[in-house]
């Protein structure tokens, strides 16, 4: 086991090679917060930033084995999830980290896409609702995520924060249901429902861009990241609400359709 003070943060998710999304994004995010990245990758994607061309999942048992690699060997201060292909994996991951569940545990359900197409089948949406959400620190849903999670449609903060107490119910312990869905046209409003009870809204204006590819992925890689450095939980979402409006803001201009965010951009500003 290393004996190192550099906190060390683990993903597991799926590899985008258009480099935006993400294994990519998370291990950027990593690195721009001072801390060591690790990764467990589920599945490999061709994809760029007009969409997704094929998906190959990795066999669960290598999915299972580069986590136990990574355990073995590494002191993880943090574990995120991303894209977990279908319920078997979801189940593998929470047979996994039962075994080690004092690491705090980072959930981005990767259910629902920007334009609202499903991610994975409903069986696999139970098995992430009723198993493996319950073992996250933090969960950080989109509003269709939530509605899915949920079961509730949501058209309103009053709505955001039932769904939220739903999710509570269920076992989740705090919660971020991000509002870039919402009909709020002028600003985007965060809901963090911390596990106490305590309802904290995180505004911030909307900036007019197509350059959004990536963006869940990193919002909850830099939570990840802020928790393994012994951050508490509403201070590691504060921060991550600052540095993914940071990337989104400035503009990369890299490809033909939805680009990726600056994943430099929050350093470039403080320096």
């Amino acid at each position: 086991m290393s004996k190192s003070k550099i906190p060390q943060v683990l993903t597991i998710a799926g590899s985008d090679s258009g480099g935006g999304a993400g294994i990519q994004a998370d291990l950027k995010t990593f690195q721009e917060r001072d801390v060591f990245g690790m990764s467990v990758i589920t599945a490999i994607t061709a994809q760029n930033t007009t969409g997704v061309q094929g998906v190959h999942p990795v066999p669960i048992e290598m999915v299972k084995q580069q986590w136990t690699s990574v355990l073995s060997d590494f002191n993880v201060a943090a574990i995120k999830t991303g894209m977990l292909v279908n319920g078997e994996y979801m189940k593998a991951v929470a047979e996994v980290h039962k075994e080690v569940a004092s690491i705090p545990l980072v959930i981005d359900p990767v259910m629902i896409a920007k334009g609202g197409h499903p991610l994975m089948e409903k069986s696999a949406i139970s098995v992430m609702r009723e198993i493996l959400a319950p073992l996250a620190m933090v969960i950080t849903p989109n509003i269709p995520e939530a509605e899915a999670l949920a079961d509730m449609s949501i058209s309103s903060k009053e709505d955001m924060v039932k769904a939220a107490e739903r999710l509570q119910e269920k076992g989740c312990r705090n919660i971020v249901i991000k509002g870039g869905h919402a009909v709020d046209e002028s600003h985007a409003d965060d809901l963090l429902m911390l596990e106490n009870g305590e309802q904290i809204w995180l505004r911030s204006e909307r900036i007019d861009t197509k350059e959004t590819h990536g963006t869940g992925c990193t919002f909850a890689a830099c939570i990840a990241a802020e928790l393994g450095k012994g951050h508490s939980v509403e201070e590691s979402v504060r921060t991550a609400k600052k540095f993914i409006q940071a990337a989104i803001r400035s503009h990369l201009g890299i490809g033909h359709g939805h680009g990726p965010t600056n994943h430099w951009a929050y350093r470039k500003e403080h320096e």
